[in-house]
């Protein structure tokens, strides 16, 4: 079945640096845009970035242009989000997100934390 598994979550400094990682499965990877979404606490999930199946071609919600890159490596199943000049506001549960076959699937996040 398909599972998206996120790692790299943690707790930095405003302005630092994290790189979220999301190992897929259970799909044929190259053949599926994959996305990266948020949700703070009590606000809505929404778009980070996306990219296309084979990594051409990316979008940015306007709040992280120029911050966070999306990237894929499909010999390895995973997408990143590497998340430079952190702010407060970017402090979030990241999520993996496929639409596969007709359905949507997420991972279960990972905890994104900005404070000093």
């Amino acid at each position: 079945q398909v599972q998206l598994v996120e790692s790299g979550g943690g707790l930095v400094q405003p302005g630092g640096s994290l790189r979220l990682s999301c190992a897929a499965s259970g799909f044929t990877f190259s053949s599926y845009a994959m996305s990266w979404y948020r949700q703070a606490p009590g606000k809505e999930r929404e778009l980070v970035a996306g990219i296309s199946s084979g990594g051409g071609n990316r979008r940015y919600a306007d709040f992280v242009k120029g911050r966070f890159t999306i990237s894929r490596d499909n010999a390895k199943n995973t997408v990143y989000l590497q998340m430079n000049s952190l702010k407060p506001e970017d402090t979030a549960v990241y999520f993996c997100y496929a639409a596969v076959g007709g359905r949507t699937y997420w991972g279960q996040g990972t905890q994104v934390t900005v404070s000093s």
